[in-house]
C-alpha cells in the first residue's frame, strides 16, 4: 500500500469527504502506529512519483518549455537503517511524446537509467524528491499524445538486508496539451509569528502555457487565526462560520487581464494577512484559474499552501466524573474536554482528530452505552469487536477546535460489583501516533490532561 500521493497538496477542507492526509506541503507523511511496545521488525520500499504531468507544445515555432519530475524512495521503518538505493526509470513508453534529460545522479543507458540515492529516508515530514527528471513535448507530438514513464527501485537494509519496492507498481503519465498553465511562484513557510503581527505573503503568478489566459480568477482560503485580508476591488469576501467545518476566511478575485505565455501578474498592493490573538498553526491556500472557460493545461503548480506558526499555546485539559450505585445499577458519567486557550487548533491538511478523551474503565462495571466517535478497545489498543463492555473507550474529538471548545461524552456504566472507591483513568492524547503516548508539543500544562472517574 502506498502511503502518501503523488500530485498537488491537500486543500483546505470544503467538506468531510476532504480530510484525508494527502501532500508534503500540509501536514507530511504520517509516522506508523504501533501498539505499546516495540514497533514490529519488518520494513518496507517505495517511490513516490508524480501521477501525471502536462506539457505544452511550442509556442511561436519555438522549443517546447521544460517541466521538472520530482521522483524519490523512502521506507517505513526508522529502526532500520537503509542506504545504496537505486531507482531504475524507464522512459521507453514516451517516444514520439516526450523527451527526457537525465540529472547527474542517473546513468543513462538506451531508454532507461539508474539512478543512485546513497541514503534512503523514512517516512516523515523531511522526506524530499531525490531525482529530478527534466522532460518536454517531443518535436513533432500532437496535442492530446501520451506516454509513461516507471519506475522501480531497490536498497540495502530492512530485516532481510535488502529491500524492494512493489513491482510494477509506480509510473507517471506525460500528456501533450496546449493552452495557459498558470503558475504561482514559491511561497516560503513562516515560523516563529506573534498573534497580533501583519505578514506580508508574495504573489506572482506566471504564465508558463503556450496560449494566452484571458482572464483569470485567484481564491485566497486563509484558516481561523489569520485574519485582516488585504482587500481588493476585483475580490468578494466571505467567512464561513465554523458550523460544520473549520470556520475560514475567504476572497475570491476576479481580474479581466490577458496573460500571454510569458506573461507574469502581481496583485494590485501587497497580499497582507494578521494573526489573530488565537493563532497557531495557520495555512493560507492560494489557487488561481484561467477564465473564459479555459483549461489550465497543469493544475500540479496553480496552488500552493503558505504554512504560518505563531507562537502560541493552547491549553487542552479534560475532567472526570463521580458516579455511585447499587450492583446491578446505571448512572451517567460524563468526560469533558476543553481547550483553555488561547489557541485554537486545526489539523487542516491530514483531518485528523485534535485529541482522543480515553477512558480505561473502572473495576466492577461496565459501559453499557458509548457516545458516538468512542470506538471499543482492549487495553492495550487493540480491536474490541463488540461496543458494551470494553475495558477501554478512545473518543475522537473533531478535526479542530475553538479557543473555548469543550466537549462532553457521556457514558452510560452500570455498576456490576460494588468496589469502594474504584476508579478508572481518564486522559487525552494526540490520535493514531503510537496509539497517541506522547504529549502535545502546543500544551503548556500537561498536568491537567488526565483525570479520573471514581465509582462509589
Amino acid at each position: 500500500m502506498r502511503l502518501f500521493p503523488a500530485g498537488r497538496p491537500v486543500r483546505l477542507r470544503s467538506g468531510v469527504a476532504a480530510a484525508v492526509a494527502a501532500g508534503l506541503l500540509t501536514a507530511g507523511l504520517a509516522a506508523p502506529a504501533f501498539a505499546d511496545g516495540d514497533p514490529p521488525q519488518t520494513d518496507q520500499l517505495w517511490i513516490h512519483e508524480p501521477y501525471e504531468r502536462t506539457l505544452p507544445l511550442a509556442t511561436d515555432g519555438g522549443q517546447p518549455q521544460t517541466r521538472t519530475l520530482g521522483v524519490g524512495i523512502y521506507h517505513d521503518n526508522a529502526n532500520f537503517t537503509v542506504t545504496d538505493g537505486k531507482l531504475a526509470v524507464d522512459v521507453s513508453g514516451l517516444a514520439g511524446v516526450a523527451e527526457v534529460t537525465w540529472p547527474d545522479n542517473c546513468t543513462p543507458s538506451g531508454t532507461s537509467a539508474v539512478c543512485d540515492i546513497p541514503v534512503v529516508p523514512t517516512i516523515g515530514n523531511d522526506y524530499e524528491d531525490q531525482v529530478f527528471l527534466t522532460v518536454r513535448a517531443a518535436d513533432g507530438a500532437a496535442v492530446g499524445a501520451r506516454g509513461r514513464i516507471t519506475y522501480e527501485a531497490t536498497a540495502t537494509g530492512g530485516p532481510d538486508g535488502t529491500l524492494t519496492a512493489p513491482h510494477e507498481s509506480f509510473d507517471t503519465t506525460l500528456t501533450v496539451g496546449s493552452g495557459p498553465d498558470l503558475v504561482i511562484d514559491p511561497v516560503a513557510g513562516i515560523e516563529g509569528a506573534r498573534p497580533g503581527d501583519e505578514r506580508t505573503i508574495p504573489f506572482k503568478v506566471t504564465n508558463k502555457g503556450n496560449e494566452s489566459a484571458n482572464g483569470f480568477t485567484v481564491k485566497l482560503i486563509a484558516s481561523y487565526g489569520l485574519t485582516d485580508l488585504t482587500r481588493y476591488d476585483a475580490c468578494a469576501y466571505t467567512t464561513t462560520d465554523g458550523a460544520d467545518n473549520a470556520p475560514s476566511n475567504r476572497a475570491v478575485c476576479a481580474f479581466d487581464r490577458v496573460l500571454a505565455p510569458g506573461d507574469s501578474f502581481e496583485l494590485p498592493e501587497p497580499l497582507t494577512v494578521r494573526l489573530a490573538p488565537h493563532a497557531l498553526s495557520e495555512r493560507l491556500d492560494i489557487d488561481v484559474e484561467p477564465g473564459d472557460g479555459a483549461q489550465d493545461i497543469d493544475s500540479e503548480n496553480d496552488y500552493v499552501v503558505l504554512q504560518i506558526g505563531a507562537d502560541n499555546t493552547a491549553d487542552f485539559s479534560v475532567t472526570g466524573d463521580a458516579i455511585s450505585g447499587a450492583a446491578g445499577e446505571t448512572a451517567t458519567a460524563e468526560l469533558t474536554f476543553k481547550n483553555n486557550g488561547p489557541a485554537w487548533l486545526g489539523n487542516l491538511g491530514s483531518g485528523d482528530p485534535v485529541a482522543e478523551v480515553r477512558l480505561i474503565v473502572p473495576q466492577g462495571t461496565t459501559v453499557t452505552g458509548a457516545p458516538s466517535g468512542c470506538y471499543p478497545r482492549t487495553l492495550d489498543g487493540g480491536y474490541y469487536p463488540n461496543r458494551k463492555g470494553a475495558p477501554r473507550y478512545d473518543c475522537d474529538m473533531p478535526y479542530w477546535v475553538r479557543e473555548n471548545t469543550r466537549r462532553t461524552f457521556a457514558f452510560s456504566v452500570r455498576v456490576d460489583t460494588v468496589v469502594p472507591g474504584a476508579t478508572g483513568a481518564v486522559s487525552i492524547h494526540p490520535p493514531y501516533g503510537r496509539f497517541g503516548q506522547y504529549p502535545f508539543a502546543f500544551d503548556p500544562d500537561l498536568t491537567n490532561n488526565t483525570a479520573v472517574l471514581t465509582v462509589n
